[in-house]
């Protein structure tokens, strides 16, 4: 694979008491796809913080050919600003990256509106389903419009409809985005991974 987005070459990871993690090798191409399936603790959600730059490998080598802030991570759970609406939620990493607040506002309000929570602007954390919660978190985690979109299961606590429909949405998202970013997916279902993925890495 040429010029990958992000890499690890022979990435091993340490861990106190435990077998070592990898070695792990795994490119990724820009405006890909993949799922990464297993088990639970064979190591993918270790694999998406050392792609996304978060955790430091004992050995090995970490390529990322992309820029400050142009990673998007979306974790299990939303990870909402409880005491924020939603369009504050989805405004904040543009005014991390300084846009004006009136200007990153209007983004978000769009940016919800992309992902079927135009009508819910105002509405905070508490006050939105499982499955809206998450549909803000994956408008936050694209309002920058991210070179590496990582995924770490964000639907496994839902319903299998709902599932269904943000999968659908999140794929029809990526497709729409130009230039489309790389998705690096994590999940245990595996029609999921099928689903979604150009490649599938167990």
């Amino acid at each position: 694979m040429a010029d990958p987005i992000a890499a690890l070459r022979g990435v091993v990871v340490d861990w106190p008491g435990r077998a070592p993690l990898g070695p792990i090798d795994l490119s990724v191409a820009r405006g890909e796809i993949v799922a990464l399936v297993g088990a639970s603790g064979a190591g993918k959600s270790t694999t998406l913080r050392l792609l996304a730059g978060l955790q430091t490998p004992s050995r090995g080598e970490v390529i990322r050919a992309l820029g400050v802030g142009r990673t998007g991570f979306v974790f299990q759970s939303p990870t909402l600003m409880p005491w924020a609406d939603a369009v504050a939620n989805v405004a904040l990493p543009l005014e991390l990256a300084g846009v004006a607040r009136p200007q990153a506002r209007s983004r978000a309000a769009q940016a919800l509106g992309a992902v079927g929570l135009g009508d819910r602007p105002d509405a905070r954390p508490s006050q939105l389903s499982g499955g809206m919660a998450m549909r803000a978190a994956l408008a936050r985690a694209l309002i920058t419009a991210p070179d590496l979109l990582l995924l770490d299961e964000p639907f496994a606590a839902l319903d299998s409809v709902t599932r269904r429909r943000l999968i659908e949405d999140l794929h029809a998202l990526w497709a729409a985005a130009e230039p489309r970013p790389a998705m690096v997916f994590v999940t245990h279902d595996v029609e999921e991974a099928v689903y979604l993925a150009q490649r599938v890495v167990v």
